[in-house]
């Protein structure tokens, strides 16, 4: 049989378009699987949508379930003398804060010399601090200088710092030494510089003596000593920095609005989910088109645990459910804060109001608890969310599987065609060959008998 190199050459049909047209329509049997892919992987996504919906409300509500989220403070200061750092704890009131007197260090400099870096002589010093404390610094011949002395006494670490200062005289370079830390117990009592060597030349000027003195100050009446400027205890949870002597006014208020934004927060994720779940669940009864999760039993497994919890009890001997707390559920699933009622809760019984959130121990859950570990459940590995989406990834892999295995036999189904139409061609051909021959016999007898 003869060899056809390309479809239809021989048979002169076009072999090669009917051949595309039979693959067009075994490739139509592909479009079933790739929709129904694209449908598992759309509820693969909406679920990614309700997941994150769901991780918003699971934060918003951890944020209440701590008792710290309803104990903030706001302060404010009026007046001069300090500056202040502040934890949750404060007190709310009104603290007057006087300050007659800030710390300050103890310190007194030498009698000057010409040069800062020529060795004075061996020798030592003896120090005695406010708290007792004694001990000494020596230098030896070699490495005396007023700036080996300097050196010496800082590295000694013990509570005194040296420095050099120039007052710009012919002896200008003085030794400076100093207590580290504000305070009378951190004074330092004496200074004994050793007779003999750089001992004559560094006599003490009492001149510059600057005694140590702690901080005084007042707060609503009761006078209070510091031994530094930064003050701890005077008012619980409040650190304050003595800055210059004054008067200033410390309130502290209950932060109602950091309280309320955190509800509101709680309140606006969880809008923003019923949001999304009724879009993902909704049926437009005109077109008869329904949402991504409609009917979906883990879509309604959540929306049923979230009605038991925000329509349930709140397990509180005060309060009975969210309305009385100024959150009232709405017809359509969500939720509506009533910020006066929630600010006179806050102002007359915060206590009650945070233990029904937060709960009234480490060992209690409150509602905030119960909804974070709810959604915490619903969106972790092996939750609803969690095996709804394992469940249509699985179904996606084995729609790849299905896709490439129709492919293959969509292939052979080609190949067989294109081996039945090649042997087509070759026959036609063969056939029309005959023919041609055989017309040209009975061309040439039909000559010869009409001569």
């Amino acid at each position: 049989m003869a060899t056809i190199s390309s479809l239809g050459i021989g048979s002169g049909l076009d072999l090669s378009g009917l051949l595309d047209q039979l693959e067009s329509a075994e490739r139509q049997k592909l479009t079933p699987i790739l929709q129904q892919q694209k449908s598992y992987e759309t509820k693969i996504s909406a679920f990614g949508l309700l997941q994150s919906a769901l991780d918003k409300v699971k934060s918003a509500a951890a944020e209440l379930s701590d008792p710290s989220a309803f104990s903030g403070v706001k302060t404010s200061l009026s007046g001069e003398g300090l500056t202040i750092s502040s934890s949750e704890d404060v007190p709310v009131g009104t603290y007057e804060v006087a300050v007659t007197q800030r710390a300050k260090s103890y310190s007194i400099a030498t009698a000057g010399v010409a040069e800062q870096s020529v060795n004075l002589g061996a020798g030592s010093i003896d120090f005695t601090l406010g708290s007792g404390e004694q001990f000494s610094v020596s230098v030896d011949e070699a490495d005396s200088s007023l700036e080996d002395i300097r050196n010496a006494i800082n590295k000694a670490g013990a509570g005194v710092v040296a420095s050099i200062v120039n007052d710009g005289s012919d002896q200008p370079y003085r030794l400076v030494v100093s207590s580290s830390q504000t305070g009378s117990d951190a004074a330092i009592d004496s200074v004994v510089f050793a007779a003999g060597s750089f001992g004559d030349e560094l006599a003490l000027d009492s001149a510059t003596e600057v005694a140590a003195q702690n901080a005084e100050l007042n707060v609503n009446g009761i006078a209070i000593q510091s031994q530094s400027n930064r003050v701890e205890g005077a008012i619980q949870g409040v650190t304050l920095n003595l800055e210059e002597t004054g008067s200033t006014t410390l309130e502290v208020t209950r932060d109602t609005a950091g309280i309320e934004k955190k509800l509101s927060n709680f309140v606006d994720a969880y809008n923003s989910l019923q949001g999304s779940l009724s879009d993902l669940t909704s049926f437009d009864s005109a077109s008869g088109v329904g949402g991504i999760l409609q009917g979906n039993a883990a879509v309604r497994g959540v929306e049923s645990r979230l009605r038991d919890i925000v329509g349930g009890s709140l397990e509180s001997d005060t309060f009975s459910s969210l309305a009385d707390l100024g959150i009232t559920l709405e017809v359509d699933g969500t939720l509506a804060l009533d910020d006066e009622k929630v600010a006179d809760l806050i102002a007359n019984q915060l206590g009650d109001f945070t233990d029904v959130f937060a709960g009234v121990s480490e060992d209690s859950d409150g509602f905030a608890d119960r909804m974070a570990s709810a959604l915490e459940a619903m969106t972790e590995e092996g939750g609803l969310i969690g095996n709804a989406t394992s469940g249509l990834e699985t179904s996606v892999a084995s729609m790849d599987q299905r896709y490439e295995r129709m492919e293959a036999q969509i292939a052979s189904t080609v190949d067989r065609y294109r081996t039945q139409f090649s042997q087509l061609d070759s026959l036609i051909a063969q056939m029309n060959s005959t023919s041609s021959y055989l017309t040209q016999q009975f061309d040439a007898l039909s000559a010869q008998l009409k001569q």
